[in-house]
């Protein structure tokens, strides 16, 4: 999902506006998605290859399953058995194989991808790779401390407001769910555009309450929105 031009626009001049009347900034980022996920799909494939194979078990599993790894006569030979045991854990370590790269690759679809994560990992993925966004455009170096970003993982369905010091010493944290639960059921619609707007906005009139604009208020921050 893309942000039209005409979107962003609209989104900056809400910043614009907001911050007219507050001494806070708001900054805003949309992320495709915000973190790696390809340790976890490992770890998925690898338990997928260890405990699903287990089930050929009880089903006579050996090695005649697969083309050109069995014998169609049964051997009584010690040797022979040994040659047969040693097909059939080939057999198996093949199964395993399979069930590890079919795993892994079904796995890459990010729809299936977001329900296999834990959603205590989900969010912590995602808050680190908000904090960093903020720390790399200076939304912490404010004069005021008083930089606000509000950050949607489109991948993760997850989206944060955070706040840096000098509002979360004045500002309960729970006021800024609403912002955060309108702009999730905006981008389920698929309204980016509309979610942004409606949380800068609301993001504006709750700093405006605390942190109102003094003679100096230089604009500190982009008031555009970043698409990574």
């Amino acid at each position: 999902m893309r942000v039209s031009e005409q979107d962003q626009a609209r989104i900056s001049a809400a910043i614009a506006e907001a911050e007219r009347t507050t001494s806070g900034e708001i900054f805003c980022v949309l992320a495709g998605r915000a973190a790696g996920w390809q340790d976890v799909a490992l770890a998925w494939a690898a338990a997928a290859a260890l405990v699903l194979p287990l089930g050929l078990i009880p089903l006579g599993f050996e090695a005649a399953w697969f083309p050109g790894m069995g014998e169609n006569w049964e051997a009584s030979h010690t040797a022979a058995r040994d040659v047969i045991l040693g097909s059939t854990l080939a057999a198996y370590a093949v199964a395993q194989a399979a069930v590890f790269i079919i795993t892994l690759l079904v796995l890459q679809l990010p729809g299936l991808r977001r329900i296999m994560v834990p959603a205590p990992l989900r969010r912590a993925r995602v808050h680190r790779a908000a904090m960093e966004q903020f720390l790399t455009h200076g939304i912490h170096v404010t004069e005021r401390r008083t930089g606000i970003m509000i950050y949607a993982a489109l991948e993760e369905h997850v989206v944060e407001v955070i706040a840096d010091r000098g509002i979360y010493s004045r500002v309960d944290p729970s006021v800024w769910s609403e912002v955060i639960e309108d702009l999730a059921r905006a981008l389920k619609r698929r309204r980016a555009g509309d979610g942004f707007v409606a949380a800068v906005e609301r993001c504006g009139s709750i700093l405006a309450g605390h942190f109102p604009p003094g003679p100096r208020n230089p604009d500190e921050l982009p008031n555009h929105l970043i698409q990574l």
